[in-house]
């Protein structure tokens, strides 16, 4: 059973990712956008499924990924995250810049769009962070427990914005899909236990008062 475990969970991940885009790729809503449109919105998707392998690379979860290798392909996948973020927003600012910069603004009339401008934020923070970790000098403790928040921000807006948005990827997929990255977000976390983390920085503040 031991020997079945690992092609069992790429497996189930494989069409965790697949189905979802499978079924976006088929809707009948793309018969009436255009092309710039249809690559902003899978730019969107797509990097809604990476959100369910950067948790599980930054765990070492993903089984014959030796840890270093899952470490590196963690920040390969989060660039491209940031490309994908990138040309979605490019890909929606080419199609109607008004929407967009409603959106940037916080001012836009769609609940959907403060969770992705958020997330995105977040995302391009993160990213921020990885780039500069070194030359800021962040101690390990510090740069986990940061990194560790912006991931939950990351999470959290990106899976609020796709439910939310009412457009190609099929209901209940998307739904299945969501949840299955909000899990995996919150059993690496707990498995790393960046809470723990912050408890630790708080008690010299909680000696000292």
């Amino acid at each position: 059973m031991a020997s079945l475990r690992g092609p069992l969970i790429w497996g189930l991940l494989t069409l965790a990712v697949a189905v979802p885009i499978a079924l976006a790729a088929g809707s009948p809503l793309l018969a009436w956008r255009d092309g710039v449109y249809i690559a902003s919105g899978f730019a969107g998707i797509l990097a809604l499924a990476l959100l369910l392998l950067q948790p599980l690379l930054a765990g070492g979860a993903l089984p014959g990924l030796p840890a270093r290798w899952s470490r590196r392909l963690h920040g390969w996948v989060g660039a491209a995250l940031v490309a994908l973020i990138v040309l979605h927003v490019v890909g929606l600012w080419v199609t109607s810049p008004p929407d967009v910069v409603d959106a940037l603004l916080f001012v836009s009339p769609t609940p959907f769009s403060a969770w992705g401008v958020v997330a995105m934020w977040a995302l391009f923070a993160s990213a921020a962070l990885a780039a500069w970790r070194f030359r800021f000098r962040l101690a390990p403790r510090t740069w986990r427990l940061a990194h560790s928040l912006l991931a939950v921000v990351i999470v959290i807006g990106s899976v609020v914005h796709a439910w939310l948005v009412d457009g190609t990827m099929e209901p209940f997929s998307k739904a299945a899909f969501c949840l299955f990255v909000l899990l995996a977000t919150a059993w690496v976390i707990r498995d790393r236990r960046a809470w723990a983390l912050l408890r630790r920085n708080r008690r010299p503040a909680d000696r000292s008062a």
